[in-house]
C-alpha cells in the first residue's frame, strides 16, 4: 500500500495560481502512473490529469488544458499540479492517486489509492 499526502492548497483570487504536491511513501513511485482528481461539493469527483510513470505522457481534462501542468519528480517520490489563470469553478478538494499501471488514466476505477485531499477555493 502507498501513503499519498496533498499540499498546497488554499485561497486565491481569480486569474491566480497554485501548486498542489503530493509526496508517496510505502510503494515504488517510479513504477506506477500518478492521477489529479476534484470534486467539488454536491458534485462527482471528476478526473483532471494524469502522468505516465516516466512523466513523458500526460493528459487534461478539457477544461484545464493550458492552464493546469501535472509533473513529477521520482527522485523525490512527489507529483504536482501548477494551475495557473485559476477560476471559481475550479473550486473543490483535489485528490491525488496511484494508478494500477505504469500507464496514467483518465478512468477513477483505475487508481487503487488515494490521498485526503487537499481544498482549493477560487474567488471572483
Amino acid at each position: 500500500q502507498v501513503q499519498l499526502v496533498e499540499s498546497g492548497g488554499g485561497l486565491v483570487q481569480a486569474g491566480g495560481s497554485l501548486r498542489l504536491s503530493c509526496a508517496a511513501s510505502g510503494r515504488t513511485f517510479s513504477d506506477y502512473g500518478m492521477g489529479w482528481f476534484r470534486q467539488a461539493p454536491g458534485k462527482e469527483r471528476e478526473f483532471v490529469a494524469t502522468i505516465s510513470y516516466s512523466g513523458r505522457v500526460t493528459d487534461y481534462v478539457d477544461s484545464v488544458k493550458g492552464r493546469f501542468t501535472i509533473s513529477r519528480d521520482n527522485a523525490k517520490n512527489t507529483v504536482y499540479l501548477q494551475m495557473n489563470s485559476l477560476k471559481p469553478e475550479d473550486t473543490a478538494v483535489y485528490y491525488c492517486a496511484q494508478a494500477y499501471s505504469f500507464r496514467g488514466s483518465t478512468k477513477i476505477n483505475e487508481y487503487r489509492d488515494w490521498g485526503q485531499g487537499s481544498q482549493v477555493t477560487v474567488s471572483s
